[in-house]
């Protein structure tokens, strides 16, 4: 093969052999070949072809506009679900006080008929590093969007785990661990 093959011809040729590998039965070797970070990269980019648009629209209601189905959030699942989209590097849970007013500024948009001292007190729980209010938020989210979507699908929609991120520390190694919402960006899209 010296000759220049285009991308067309080589993906021919790619499938060829992943065939002959496939019928040896040696799926190991094609991990080893193609390498998880770049297997990864393959399942978000599988998947960006089926996930839909999530509209927000200006009375705060959750679209997503590919299933025609609004997603079904109580005001404060829309409140804790606003700020993470709004912070795609991630938040601790236990730093969640940090982002306090942010949350509290969400909540009052999403919560208009709701009495404002109702608000700061579900606000107080969210960010208390001690309550768990913030893990049932997130698991009655993670609800919805799996009644809405296959588990796969919902995973880039909810609130969930990023890899741990080593930090300077003393002689031990420390982890953040980092809560996000992995749905890129260019699929949110606001009235």
């Amino acid at each position: 093969m010296n000759e220049l093959l285009t991308p067309e011809e080589t993906a021919q040729e790619i499938k060829r052999l992943i065939g002959l590998l496939q019928a040896e039965g040696r799926r190991d070797l094609l991990l080893k070949a193609i390498g998880v970070p770049l297997l990864e990269e393959l399942r978000i980019e599988a998947a960006r072809r089926k996930l839909s648009r999530l509209v927000i629209t200006r009375d705060y209601r959750f679209v997503l506009e590919d299933y025609h189905r609004e997603v079904d959030l109580q005001p404060v699942h829309k409140a804790v679900y606003l700020l993470f989209l709004a912070h795609p590097e991630g938040i601790e849970f236990k730093r969640l006080v940090d982002y306090r007013e942010e949350l509290l500024r969400y909540y009052m948009a999403t919560a208009k008929m709701m009495d404002k001292e109702k608000v700061i007190e579900g606000v107080n729980h969210l960010t208390d590093p001690l309550d768990n209010a913030i893990n049932e938020k997130c698991s009655r989210i993670k609800k919805v969007f799996t009644d809405i979507m296959d588990e796969y699908s919902a995973s880039y929609y909810i609130i969930s785990g990023h890899a741990p991120q080593p930090m300077a520390g003393s002689g031990r190694i420390w982890y953040r661990r980092l809560k996000v919402i992995t749905l890129p960006r260019e699929l949110v899209v606001r009235e």
